[in-house]
């Protein structure tokens, strides 16, 4: 059976306890037998013998101040460049990884990601389920220890200080995760 690499978990549940009431149908983890064919290098693919998923679909719909989804996403981008569990992210046609230095480059990829925030996660994630330093997530706007606080900086507010343009969610084009294709609703991903 398929199972959340422990930093999935970790993230997701930080998630829900930050946003208990945020919509959860755009979801997502383990793929589908379909969603493997059609895309064996997806991150919800699961993968070894102990069936780890390396991807984490999150709604956008976080609370009903959407920028909230914003400061996630590039709080996000921002921990990863310390926070060696997190792969990449992708959001709102745009994606952050190590291509850059997680700086926000355009996501060419089918779906632009504006139903939900995309994490993949690496090899350490798997077993690594430490809380992750997120200001939005854990209240505390000098989250960080002293090998990443410097690089986190202060709290973010809408979008303003994110390099991906505001804009509306809940488009409907099909989605394409790493290599993979899904639907905006995600029928051939599992919901957790």
């Amino acid at each position: 059976m398929a199972k959340l690499c422990k930093a999935g978990q970790q993230l997701r549940e930080m998630i829900d306890d930050a946003f208990p009431s945020r919509d959860r149908s755009s979801d997502g983890t383990a793929a589908s037998p379909g969603h493997k064919a059609h895309s064996p290098k997806s991150d919800h693919n699961p993968v070894g013998p102990e069936q780890i998923v390396r991807a984490l679909d999150i709604d956008a719909n976080l609370a009903s101040d959407k920028s909230a989804t914003f400061d996630l996403a590039n709080q996000l981008r921002l921990l990863a460049r310390t926070d060696k569990r997190i792969s990449y992210i992708i959001f709102n046609g745009k994606i952050a990884s190590w291509v850059g230095n997680y700086r926000w480059r355009k996501y060419r990829g089918i779906n632009p990601h504006k139903t939900h925030i995309h994490i993949s996660f690496t090899k350490l994630g798997d077993k690594d389920g430490s809380m992750f330093n997120l200001p939005i997530l854990t209240g505390d706007t000098n989250a960080g220890t002293k090998s990443n606080s410097g690089k986190l900086g202060k709290k973010l507010f809408g979008s303003r200080n994110s390099n991906i343009p505001s804009g509306g969610v809940g488009c409907q084009c099909n989605c394409e995760c790493r290599s993979g294709r899904e639907s905006a609703s995600h029928p051939s991903v599992s919901k957790p």
